[in-house]
C-alpha cells in the first residue's frame, strides 16, 4: 500500500465506531490465538510472534486486559479455535496487485468467498505467487507528527532502535524495519516517549499501478471495502496508486 493509503487507514480506524472497533479486535483476538498456539506459547519473552502481534495491538489502541484474555484463552486447556492461515493473490480492475491474508477454519467457505469478491469486482483470483514477487515485507512502523516532533531527532531514534530506513510527509514518519523486528523497533521508540500509531509487518509494492477509470475505481474500491469486510480477512495488501480515503 502506498504511504498515503497507510495513513488513510489509521484516519479511518481512529473514526470508527464501536462495532467497526469491535470487529478489528476480534481479528487481532484471531492473530493473538494463532501466535500462541503456532509461534512458541503464551509469553511473548519467548514468542517473537506474539510478540509482534501483541505491539500490532497496542498500535490499534486494543486495551491491554482484552489482549491479555485473548492470550490467556488460547493458552488454556481445550482451546478449539483452530485457524489456518491462507494466502491468497490475485488481480484487482486494470491488473491492480492484490494479496490477502487469511485466518480460517473452514477453507472451502474462504475460497469461495475470495473468488465471489474478485470477480464480481473486475478481478480476478489467481494463483500462489502470481503478484507476491511484485511485494515486499517489511516491518512499518507510522508516527504521527503534530508538528512538535524534531525530523533528525525522529531519523536518529529509530535508527538507534535498529530501523532500516525513515520517510517524512505531512502526516509524519513511516519507519520501516526488518518484518521480524517491529516489536523490538516499536518498543525503543516508546521508550524514548514516541506515540506509535501503526506497527505491523507488511507488503510493500515495489511498483504501484493507477487508475483513471472512474468504474474501475469504484471497482477496487468496493473490492477493498468487500474483502476487509470479510471475518476470515486480516490484511489486504495491494499496489494501487492512489487509493481514495472515502
Amino acid at each position: 500500500m502506498s504511504g498515503h493509503s497507510k495513513w488513510a487507514t489509521i484516519k479511518r480506524k481512529k473514526g470508527a465506531n464501536d462495532a467497526q472497533r469491535g470487529k478489528i479486535f476480534t481479528k487481532l483476538g484471531r492473530e493473538l490465538a494463532v501466535a500462541v498456539k503456532t509461534g512458541g506459547g503464551p509469553d511473548p519473552a519467548s514468542n517473537s510472534r506474539l510478540k509482534d502481534v501483541i505491539a500490532k495491538c497496542k498500535s490499534n489502541n486494543m486495551p491491554n486486559d482484552t489482549i491479555s484474555r485473548s492470550i490467556k484463552k488460547a493458552a488454556g486447556e481445550g482451546s478449539g479455535d483452530n485457524y489456518e492461515e491462507i494466502t491468497y493473490e490475485g488481480y484487482g480492475p486494470n491488473g491492480v496487485a492484490v494479496i490477502v491474508e487469511t485466518l480460517t477454519d473452514n477453507r472451502n467457505r474462504t475460497a469461495a468467498d475470495m473468488r465471489h469478491y474478485f470477480d464480481k469486482f473486475g478481478g480476478n483470483l489467481g494463483t500462489s505467487g502470481c503478484v507476491m514477487f511484485m511485494f515486499d515485507k517489511k516491518g512499518i512502523i507510522l508516527i504521527e507528527n503534530d508538528g512538535s516532533l524534531d525530523e533528525e531527532q525522529v531519523m536518529m531514534d529509530a535508527l538507534d532502535a535498529g530501523a532500516d530506513d525513515v520517510e517524512t510527509n505531512d502526516d509524519g514518519f513511516e519507519i520501516s524495519t526488518d518484518p521480524n523486528g517491529v516489536s523490538n523497533v516499536s518498543e525503543a521508540l516508546e521508550a524514548k516517549g514516541y506515540s506509535i500509531a501503526q506497527a505491523e509487518a507488511q507488503f510493500v509494492p515495489q511498483t504501484e499501478t493507477a487508475l483513471s477509470d472512474d468504474h474501475d475505481i469504484l471497482m477496487m474500491n468496493k473490492l477493498i471495502e468487500h474483502l476487509e469486510d470479510s471475518d476470515d480477512v486480516q490484511n489486504v495488501w495491494h499496489n494501487w496508486e492512489n487509493p481514495t480515503e472515502e
